[in-house]
């Protein structure tokens, strides 16, 4: 006790450092996000299927080449006739990568235990200088 006393100002510099470390981790929701280089290497040595799932209107004006677009709406409903095998990686994306990663949930809530969401969405994978499509 006496050396938690004598040490206050210490432990509290450590326990707050452990903290701003930990943040990136805490604020995406337990850092199941993809750096756009590793959903690049899933895609090419894994055969990652890339799913957009934002609005059609959003999809045609850019996404990712080879996504398939899959509304966050409709996902439940339309991924297990996209998607067939359970056991290739999934990559969700969107604009900004919130809505990727609620559909990461609901993927891995209907069995597709290796579907993650790409950190930062398609803003992520522009600022990565990644090819985007459009139409």
């Amino acid at each position: 006790m006496k050396f938690i006393i004598d040490n206050w100002a210490l432990i509290l510099l450590a326990l707050s450092s452990g903290l701003m470390l930990a943040w990136p981790t805490i604020r995406s929701g337990g850092g199941g996000a993809l750096t756009a280089a590793a959903a690049v290497q899933l895609i090419n040595r894994e055969k990652a299927v890339v799913i957009d799932v934002c609005e059609p209107a959003e999809y045609a004006a850019a996404h990712v080449g080879g996504a398939k677009n899959i509304p966050l709406a409709q996902l439940a409903q339309q991924l297990p006739a996209v998607v067939k095998n359970k056991d290739l990686p999934v990559i969700f994306t969107c604009q900004s990568g919130s809505r990727s990663g609620s559909a990461a949930r609901i993927a891995k809530g209907l069995g597709y235990a290796k579907a993650q969401s790409l950190g930062g969405g398609l803003a992520g994978w522009r600022a990565a200088s990644l090819p985007v499509e459009k139409g």
